[in-house]
């Protein structure tokens, strides 16, 4: 059985992550879903994601307003780590950090794209790809490029409601900034082409889902310990 993540990077779920889901997982705005969004355009019972012959099929369950992937109207597609899918007005990712990792190592080593769309590596955890270096990694060959770490900054402590709001207002403006410059991209019929490089598309990707994650850490705060 497949397990599969996904990450919401914008819409009402936008920060959202559904980790190691069994498939098969549907999703929709209603009951019964795996994954039940709030979005009023999505369908009831939207698309469904099912495992076939070591592969993730998504199949567009005869939804009102369509599904895309990267971008692309789809209606049976077979889904890689990294694709982005949209439904409605909510926007997912497909795949952990270290799944696309393992994508993008096997893209630059000259692998097959298919044999990293499903499962994860068979090799030492120690020597599974990094998701920061292959962000990092320069076709150009730049040494220095994959020395320093993506890592997210931490949130400060004892922020104020004024603090809180200016610092929601500053992220909020990143990310639509960076949800434009996804707008733009486009793909070929391959599926292995955009018309940004495939590192920087997924280095937009990762800064866009750290962005979510942190905007619903501010809105939706943890009581703190006494």
């Amino acid at each position: 059985m497949a397990l599969i993540t996904l990450r919401v990077l914008d819409g009402a779920d936008r920060g959202r992550v559904y980790a190691d889901l069994p498939t098969p997982v549907s999703i929709g705005r209603e009951e019964g879903n795996t994954i039940q969004l709030n979005d009023d355009r999505i369908s009831r019972f939207h698309l469904k994601i099912q495992e076939d012959h070591d592969k993730l099929i998504l199949t567009d369950l005869e939804s009102t307003n369509g599904t895309k992937v990267n971008g692309e109207d789809a209606r049976l597609r077979i889904l890689r780590y990294g694709d982005v899918l949209t439904v409605g007005r909510s926007v997912l990712l497909v795949g952990t950090e270290e799944q696309i990792a393992q994508r993008l190592a096997a893209l630059r080593h000259g692998e097959p794209d298919d044999e990293a769309t499903l499962g994860p590596s068979d090799s030492d955890p120690s020597m599974a790809p990094s998701l920061e270096f292959e962000l990092a990694w320069s076709a150009a060959g730049k040494a220095g490029a994959t020395l320093y770490a993506l890592a997210a900054p931490e949130l400060p402590d004892r922020l104020s409601p004024g603090q809180a709001a200016q610092l929601s207002e500053l992220l909020e403006y990143l990310h639509l900034r960076v949800r434009d410059l996804l707008d733009s991209v486009g793909m070929d019929e391959s599926g292995e082409r955009v018309t940004l490089d495939q590192r920087q598309w997924q280095n937009l990707l990762d800064l866009q889902s750290r962005l979510a994650i942190l905007l619903r850490q501010i809105a939706e705060p943890q009581d703190e310990e006494s």
